[in-house]
């Protein structure tokens, strides 16, 4: 019958999340054996092992981490609908798993993400930060800020909250010692700092008149794994560097740090906030969305086009 493909969901999902037979046990107000037994009739009917058992405690599979995401999802569904119809008010609960580019989301977005949780208490984040695009729906990401170009991907949903726009800038002592940087070519004389590569051929994107974007080879200098590093470099005359403005903002306005090569400073990414389309979208998911596009709305400085 129907019904029964949701037997034993309850006791892997506390089993899992407590690591222990006993202990989801006792919340269920059963035995142990109980618990085990439906597990493991769930592992049959699914014909995968979702637990890895030992003797001190247990652990998920592979296929038992993608199941048990699944199936939060899916409880934290069914407690937003029945919160709904309770209250006749959605509230944001439960877990929320974000990932978020790192300086820029460790310094723009995160703050206000922890502001918006002390206004819900049933709402639990967890948020980390990387520069690689990871696949949401496997990895059970629920809610994602991206900057740069989005592949076409009907299964994600994307607004836009905003576009990165890249300058070229260098202290004002570097500038005195090594002299203007003129034009492009000279970018393959100047010492010019960049992020952590693997192998990759060292260029920056500079904008044409026409608005076409090129890749301009650079000599680099320094390389370091960290866009903050990269602004202390720079600050201390060790190059150039090509930076987003929400980044420099500061530095450029108080005079620390100006801008070179400003005809070809043209390039702009967007900025996107994304999530895994479904039918119903969760009042978490949308809670934090739309804060997020509030945000960008009341931050030019750091989401709009334009320079500093």
């Amino acid at each position: 019958m129907a019904y029964q493909r949701f037997d034993g969901i309850t006791e892997f999902v506390l089993a899992a999340q407590l690591q222990s037979f006993t202990a989801a046990a006792l919340q269920l107000g059963v035995t142990s054996s109980a618990v085990g037994k439906g597990v493991s009739r769930l592992e049959r009917r699914l014909g995968v092992k979702l637990l890895h058992r030992t003797t001190r405690r247990l652990s998920l599979t592979s296929e038992g981490e993608i199941y048990l995401t699944s199936c939060l999802r899916v409880i934290g569904d069914l407690d937003d609908t029945e919160d709904c119809l309770s209250t006749g008010q959605p509230e944001p609960r439960g877990q929320l798993r974000i990932e978020l580019p790192g300086a820029f989301g460790r310094t723009h977005i995160a703050p206000a993400l922890i502001a918006l949780a002390r206004q819900y208490p049933q709402l639990d984040l967890t948020i980390t930060f990387g520069d690689r695009t990871v696949d949401m729906i496997s990895e059970g990401i629920d809610l994602a800020v991206r900057i740069g170009d989005l592949k076409d991907d009907p299964e994600l949903v994307a607004r836009p909250l905003g576009e990165q726009h890249l300058v070229i800038c260098a202290s004002p002592d570097y500038l005195r010692k090594r002299g203007q940087v003129a034009g492009k070519a000279a970018l393959l004389e100047h010492d010019c700092i960049i992020g952590w590569r693997r192998g990759i051929r060292a260029t920056w994107l500079l904008s044409g008149p026409d608005g076409s974007v090129d890749e301009q080879e650079i000599h680099v200098r320094h390389e370091l794994g960290d866009g903050e590093m990269m602004v202390r470099g720079v600050l201390e005359g060790c190059g150039l560097s090509q930076l987003p403005t929400w980044l420099v903002h500061e530095h450029l306005k108080s005079g620390d740090l100006v801008t070179v090569l400003d005809e070809f400073s043209g390039v702009r990414m967007p900025i996107h906030v994304i999530w895994p389309r479904t039918r119903y979208v969760q009042p978490k998911v949308r809670v934090v969305s739309d804060a997020l596009l509030a945000l960008a709305e009341g931050r030019p400085e750091v989401f709009a086009c334009g320079p500093a």
